[in-house]
């Protein structure tokens, strides 16, 4: 293999998750093992993902990785324990076109080079580290042909990311705490695929792109330590919570969906509030978002639509059908114009098909709007231009995949740079 000039290479696409039943606090920060289980649903991969390929070849020198075209260091723990568990788990390798032989042994010397691209805000509280730990776990176990199944790869994306080890599967998924010091059995679990209720519309509204003063990791590991509804919350709230959001999942039932999505998304950030020094990481405009959706949730006397919040400001709303998410969106956008200056298009992205169900063509049809029925006639309407940067309009969708399309890598296949 010395001197040999060949590059190998794989490109995964992996979707971002958000959970409607939180992860927040560790009993283990080496592993990454939770205080309590939690629920995600997983967002379409062609409106929310990463995108990572993964290459070997004699010739680099050592480990590199550029994320959305900037080179960041690999030296980090995290990084490190996915690398290791991987490696320690590669097989034999054969590409008969390229005439490439590798032996399992071999992976131990050999350097790879990762390229990662989000098409979403980085570290703003839309899950980019669980896409971006995901992608690089599944699509270096197809690199180095790992006889793992998604599962038992969970449990190496989770030393990366935690939220990660939900990213292995479409629709819902459940990670489970587990029990065992070595963290075996704390992995992922599908609960449905996206298939199973795929009605539901999910939007966001991307209240501010930049990143969060708050690290999630810092952030848990001070509630941790000084909050004393966490230990409430992950013993007696929780597991209640999770088995009922199984039931609701599985029947499909939107309005236990919509309540618990909601409480425990409220709960989570009071939790927040109750770490001490505070952690603030919801902003006006996110409880302006609240109280429009509740607001409409007590009109119609049964939830329309459920809201939560991860560790940043974005809102998350998800709507019972596409009739409901056309009139959720008129509201969004009476309640949260864009500013003048801004075309339609790049303000509203992913599924824009929902503007045609909301019968908005262009900014003169928002500018129309009627104020939402149950804003009353004596109650003044304040409309916040510039408080929302855009939202995405997505859905549930399906797990990870490797692209087959090779024009779609993001290094380039002879030297193994970025393109």
């Amino acid at each position: 293999m010395e001197g040999e000039k060949w590059v190998l290479m794989v490109t995964a696409k992996t979707p971002t998750n958000i959970a409607v039943i939180k992860y927040w606090g560790k009993r283990d920060e080496t592993l990454i093992l939770p205080i309590n289980d939690s629920i995600s649903v997983t967002l379409d991969p062609n409106h929310l993902c990463t995108t990572t390929t993964v290459s070997v070849s004699p010739s680099f020198p050592h480990d590199r990785m550029w994320l959305n075209a900037k080179e960041i260091s690999l030296q980090g723990g995290r990084f490190q324990s996915c690398l290791r568990e991987i490696r320690a788990r590669a097989q034999d390798v054969e590409d008969e076109k390229k005439g490439i032989k590798i032996k399992k042994e071999d992976w131990q010397k050999l350097h790879l080079h990762i390229a990662s691209y989000n098409n979403f805000p980085t570290a703003a509280g839309l899950a980019s580290s669980a896409a971006g730990l995901a992608c690089l776990v599944f699509s270096l176990a197809k690199l180095m042909n790992l006889k793992e199944d998604n599962s038992q790869l969970s449990a190496i994306a989770r030393q990366g990311s935690g939220s990660a080890c939900r990213s292995l599967y479409g629709g819902f998924v459940k990670w489970t705490m587990g029990k065992e010091e070595n963290g075996s059995d704390s992995l992922a679990v599908q609960l449905a695929d996206e298939k199973h209720w795929d009605e539901l519309v999910i939007i966001i509204a991307v209240v501010c792109a930049q990143q969060k003063e708050t690290s999630s990791t810092s952030g848990m590991r001070d509630t941790v330590e000084t909050s004393a509804l966490i230990k409430h919350r992950a013993k007696e709230v929780v597991p209640k919570r999770i088995v009922q959001m199984e039931e609701a999942i599985q029947n499909r039932d939107f309005s236990s969906f919509a309540r618990l999505a909601c409480t425990d998304s409220n709960q989570f950030h009071a939790v927040c509030l109750d770490t001490y020094p505070p952690i603030f990481y919801m902003n006006d405009t996110s409880h302006r978002i609240i109280s429009c959706v509740e607001k409409w949730n007590r009109a119609e006397g049964t939830p329309q639509v459920a809201y939560t919040f991860d560790a940043g400001p974005n809102a998350v709303m998800i709507a019972r059908n596409r009739k409901t998410a056309a009139l959720l969106l008129q509201r969004l956008l009476y309640n949260f114009p864009p500013q003048s200056d801004t075309a339609l298009d790049s303000y509203i992205i992913g599924d824009k098909s929902i503007l045609g169900d909301a019968g908005i063509k262009d900014i003169k049809d928002v500018e129309a709007l009627p104020p939402p029925p149950e804003i009353k006639d004596n109650m003044p309407t304040q409309k916040s231009k510039g408080d929302v940067s855009y939202f995405i309009c997505t859905r549930p969708g399906g797990g990870p995949v490797v692209m087959s399309d090779e024009t779609l890598a993001l290094l380039d296949p002879l030297t193994g740079l970025p393109k």
